[in-house]
């Protein structure tokens, strides 16, 4: 009992340790690393070859915010697939039309702007480390509907990446990572969209979510594209205003 009673004060040590640090308010970096991270971030997207390995993430985003829309709306989750193509599919089962399927469709593009300006306000609250480990957790819980190997091992390396910035790394540095991941995600966030209407401009992507929104709501499919640029835009734009702006901390 001994060797299990360490284990778990060690246990209860680390989970304590990471409470405090993400639970404790910390300044903000300097005006030049957060503008930094930005043009950091800003360069990852607009560079295409950089782009096609980083859109992973955007993926991760998407899949997910499909399957927290399918729990929400009452449908029951089967199942997420992540491919090395940078596309992904989530499974939910339930009405094949209806409010909730709508807003499964609906989720998958605005939700990497949406987890963007989330994470923004809590960079403005001055909770950069716990921003990280609250990414972690996110992640550790997406694992558990992971159905491919792809999938698992892209949740894996981006949750140890998390994981070795939060736990190893100087707090200077831990926060400009995490205005860095905040920048992509809002920059990020606009090009998969504009991809889109691109895609199905040359007659591809028929079964995108903007096209399944389309037939779901008897309304066009480019109607759904401009709502997603419209919302991925505006989270950029308020992001970058609290980004920006003087932290609350």
């Amino acid at each position: 009992m001994t060797a299990v009673d360490d284990f778990l004060a060690t246990v209860g040590d680390v989970l304590a340790q990471i409470w405090t640090a993400a639970t404790t308010p910390a300044p903000p970096p300097t005006q030049t690393v957060v503008l930094a991270a930005g043009l950091a971030a800003l360069a990852v997207v607009l560079v295409t070859p950089v782009w096609r390995v980083a859109r992973h993430v955007v993926t991760i985003a998407h899949e997910g915010a499909h399957a927290v829309a399918a729990m929400v709306t009452g449908r029951r989750l089967d199942g997420i697939r992540l491919h090395s193509d940078t596309s992904g599919l989530t499974v939910s089962a339930g009405r094949p039309r209806g409010f909730g399927m709508i807003v499964t469709a609906f989720a998958g593009y605005v939700g990497p702007g949406l987890t963007g300006l989330g994470a923004a306000w809590l960079l403005r609250q001055g909770y950069a480390v716990g921003l990280l480990w609250l990414l972690v957790l996110l992640l550790a819980l997406l694992l558990l509907k992971i159905r491919n190997w792809f999938g698992l091992w892209s949740i894996l390396v981006s949750g140890a990446a998390l994981v070795a910035v939060s736990w190893w790394l100087e707090p200077a540095t831990q926060s400009a990572v995490a205005y860095a991941v905040t920048w992509f995600l809002l920059l990020g966030s606009v090009r998969p969209v504009l991809e889109l209407q691109a895609q199905r401009t040359r007659g591809r992507a028929r079964r995108s979510d903007a096209d399944q929104l389309a037939t779901l709501t008897h309304t066009t499919g480019i109607l759904w594209v401009v709502i997603f640029l419209l919302v991925t835009v505006g989270c950029l734009v308020l992001g970058a205003s609290w980004i920006m702006g003087p932290a609350t901390a």
